[in-house]
């Protein structure tokens, strides 16, 4: 497997780091949105949030939190954006965490799409029921 993420996870690829421990790695993005967008990576490789095994995720988002403030703290950003995307529109197959700073109009909206709103009370309440049940287990999942 060819993995941008875990070479830099064990030094086969050099990165900006700015956090490394048994739990995490967290590195400049090489095309930042801003300077101090920071990309943090479990170590061992994992595909997806879903994939990340569940004492997992709490070490992990502790790292997540921590850069997130540093970042804020480090780069004078009155915020910052943090986000992360699962299979569709993840560049690197490799789960990462994106933490961007933010300053008012800084240029950057919203979450970078277009909003909508549900058609109706009803089409909310259905579509609330559908998760629901898949986090039961009903559908299988």
């Amino acid at each position: 497997m060819d993995c941008i993420f875990c070479a830099i996870a064990t030094g086969g690829q050099t990165a900006h780091l700015v956090l490394e421990d048994e739990t995490a790695v967290a590195f400049l993005d090489a095309r930042p949105l801003f300077p101090g967008h920071v990309l943090v990576v479990p170590r061992r490789h994992t595909e997806t949030l879903t994939d990340l095994p569940a004492p997992e995720v709490g070490p992990f988002f502790t790292r997540v939190q921590r850069v997130a403030g540093a970042v804020e703290r480090g780069m004078g950003a009155a915020g910052s954006f943090v986000a992360a995307n699962n299979r569709i529109s993840q560049s690197v197959p490799h789960f990462h965490v994106h933490v961007v700073p933010r300053n008012r109009k800084d240029g950057l909206r919203g979450f970078f799409w277009p909003r909508t709103r549900y058609a109706s009370d009803e089409e909310a309440a259905q579509v609330a029921a559908r998760v629901r049940e898949a986090l039961e287990g009903r559908d299988g999942g």
